[in-house]
């Protein structure tokens, strides 16, 4: 199967799942996805800076680091025309539209510039989207190739629950199952083995014993 066949798969499969979740997404996930908040306030945008979110969904994230930081431009990418129609509705209400740019594309292979006429972002952010992506690295690999210098990629994803009873896991693993969610074992490996690669610094947090991850990959300044 061809990576075109892949990405019309995924985004049938998304826009299947949230056709009717979406109307309820905000209000069902926001007892489960922790450490949203923590990641938009650390964002550190600067001042008439450019924010790109990867898997935007129903641009809840979006609309939270717009009222944060003013002055940004924001940009938001999903593959499901579903979840995108939601989030025009929601930044349309909030009064946010002018400063708020959405495009349909898959996170592992998009080109910025032709979608947004911007190829380079101070903040790109992936919240918990990741662990629902297929070829998630790549998601990664094409975050950081879209910072602009200096600019920092933050994630916030499901850990391992490393510190958290067993019987947790399993529960939480099998509801997750159920909307293709999979939380990446392999995640801060490859956040870590990326920022080498490009010679980024790397920060990483668990958060309540290891039920979320918090990840800071930053790009340094180029020299001439």
């Amino acid at each position: 199967m061809s990576t075109t066949e892949l990405q019309a798969n995924h985004a049938e499969l998304m826009d299947g799942v949230y056709r009717w979740q979406r109307h309820i997404y905000d209000l069902t996930r926001k007892c489960y996805l922790l450490g949203r908040d923590q990641m938009i306030s650390a964002l550190d945008v600067p001042a008439g800076g450019t924010v790109l979110e990867l898997g935007c969904g129903t641009g809840r994230n979006i609309i939270l680091a717009a009222r944060r930081y003013p002055d940004a431009r924001f940009f938001g990418l999903d593959i499901s025309a579903e979840m995108l129609e939601t989030a025009g509705t929601t930044i349309a209400r909030d009064g946010i539209s002018a400063r708020v740019m959405l495009a349909r594309g898959d996170a592992t292979d998009f080109d910025a510039g032709a979608l947004y006429g911007i190829e380079r972002f101070d903040r790109i952010f992936v919240s918990y989207s990741l662990s629902m992506i297929p070829g998630w690295e790549k998601t990664v690999s094409a975050a950081l190739a879209a910072l602009a210098p200096s600019g920092s990629l933050h994630v916030v994803d499901f850990g391992q629950q490393e510190g958290l009873p067993g019987w947790f896991r399993t529960l939480l693993r099998g509801w997750l199952k159920k909307f293709h969610v999979a939380p990446r074992e392999s995640l801060r490996e490859v956040l870590e083995s990326e920022s080498r690669r490009t010679g980024a610094s790397f920060r990483f947090r668990t958060l309540y014993r290891g039920y979320a991850w918090l990840a800071v990959v930053g790009r340094p300044v180029s020299t001439p």
